[in-house]
């Protein structure tokens, strides 16, 4: 397998996507206690994850993007804005039902860090996909276990092949990782 395909492999299924679902589940998990949290983490799983994927989709069906990489920055304004309402609205379900306190606080902390992501992509280029490999096992160390720091070998993983793809520049992934390493620091004071 040529380091391309392989990058192209890592990339496609740890897309954003794919790990929040699996992180949000997690994160309800523990968060509830119990089974209860699997909804809540399948909802934050659809706010943060799913439907941005599928407004990308919808996109790209349009001929505005051509692929899901959306990599020219100057395009990705729009979808910023349907993360933060997506998850938003996700929030605000998540009041209204007594949603635990842990998942709340990993929804309202992936808006934040959607919220720099926009700041900082209005004039340089940074990693979401690398943001939200970094985000979820960080969420997932602060609010589950320690251990889910190994995980940071797939965050690695991530942003390797962005750098492998040339999607991104190994400065863009590093500032990526950070911002979504520092997602976490929600829970240090909720």
């Amino acid at each position: 397998m040529s380091e391309t395909t392989t990058a192209r492999t890592v990339t496609d299924i740890l897309q954003p996507r794919n790990t929040l679902v699996a992180g949000m589940v997690g994160i309800g998990l523990a968060a509830a206690g119990d089974w209860t949290g699997i909804p809540w983490g399948l909802l934050g799983a659809l706010c943060a994850g799913l439907i941005p994927a599928g407004y990308i989709e919808w996109e790209r069906s349009r001929g505005t993007w051509g692929d899901r990489h959306v990599v020219d920055r100057t395009k990705r304004a729009p979808i910023f804005f349907v993360i933060l309402g997506s998850i938003g609205l996700g929030s605000l379900g998540m009041v209204l039902g007594d949603a635990p306190t842990g998942i709340l606080v990993a929804m309202l902390a992936l808006w934040a860090m959607t919220v720099v992501l926009l700041a900082v992509n209005s004039f340089w280029k940074i990693s979401v996909d690398s943001a939200v490999a970094s985000a979820v096992p960080a969420l997932l160390a602060v609010v589950h276990s320690p251990w889910w720091l190994l995980v940071y070998v797939l965050t690695i993983a991530v942003c390797w092949s962005r750098v492998a793809l040339t999607y991104h520049t190994v400065a863009q992934t590093v500032a990526g990782a950070s911002l979504g390493a520092a997602t976490a620091a929600a829970f240090l004071v909720a």
